[in-house]
């Protein structure tokens, strides 16, 4: 089982109106996207955290179409860690960044075949050891695989929604996640990204939001 670690939550007064808020929030969540999960397509742990690193600043969809064509040439940590260089970048090219990418994803399949014998490590300790792996990718592979919620994903939808919601007034993902962990009860973690990410797909859309059509709307301090 994993060892739970994570940043210390930021105390925060919450009063009855924020928990009484928070709560509506919530339950209209589950009410509205009760079936929210991870968007990016995996098979395993080492697919999702590959597929996870290669999300920063890329659509989900690419990387879905993306990972099609990877994932049949490498599975595996010790069949990724074989791939050229040059054929890496190749294949993830079209998700930005590649070079760097693709160096990570390299440098990453090639620890944990050495080092933790071809298995994708079950800590957040061990995750944030491997290159191209933060905050975001390590809680994303443990709340997701391995069911063990040590974190909140914090992506830009869910920045921006916890802002918007008043959840936290902070930018920094890290920060952001403090505030969402002493706000949120823990069987929510996991869940309140997927759903503030469908939710952010499907209304609270980032260059037009669209709060006449937001059942959340009434709960947010920023519906217009």
């Amino acid at each position: 089982m994993a060892k739970k670690t994570r940043p210390r939550p930021k105390k925060r007064r919450i009063t009855k109106p924020l928990r009484d808020r928070l709560a509506r929030i919530l339950y209209t969540l589950d009410e509205t996207y009760p079936d929210s999960r991870c968007s990016l397509n995996h098979r395993s742990a080492f697919e999702l955290l590959i597929a996870t690193m290669l999300s920063a600043q890329c659509t989900d969809a690419r990387v879905n179409i993306v990972t099609v064509d990877l994932f049949r040439r490498a599975r595996s940590a010790k069949a990724m860690a074989a791939v050229p260089i040059d054929e890496l970048e190749m294949l993830v090219k079209t998700t930005g960044f590649f070079r760097n990418k693709a160096k990570n994803v390299k440098a990453a399949s090639e620890l944990i075949q050495g080092r933790h014998k071809s298995k994708v490590p079950d800590t957040m300790e061990a995750l944030l050891e491997l290159p191209g792996v933060a905050r975001k990718t390590a809680n994303c592979v443990l709340g997701t695989w391995f069911k063990e919620p040590v974190g909140v994903v914090v992506d830009t939808h869910v920045t921006r929604i916890a802002n918007l919601l008043d959840l936290s007034r902070n930018k920094d993902p890290v920060k952001i996640e403090q505030d969402l962990m002493a706000l949120l009860p823990e069987e929510h973690w996991v869940r309140f990204t997927h759903q503030l990410i469908d939710h952010g797909r499907a209304v609270c859309v980032a260059r037009r939001p669209r709060c006449g059509e937001c059942a959340l709307a009434d709960d947010c301090p920023s519906a217009s």
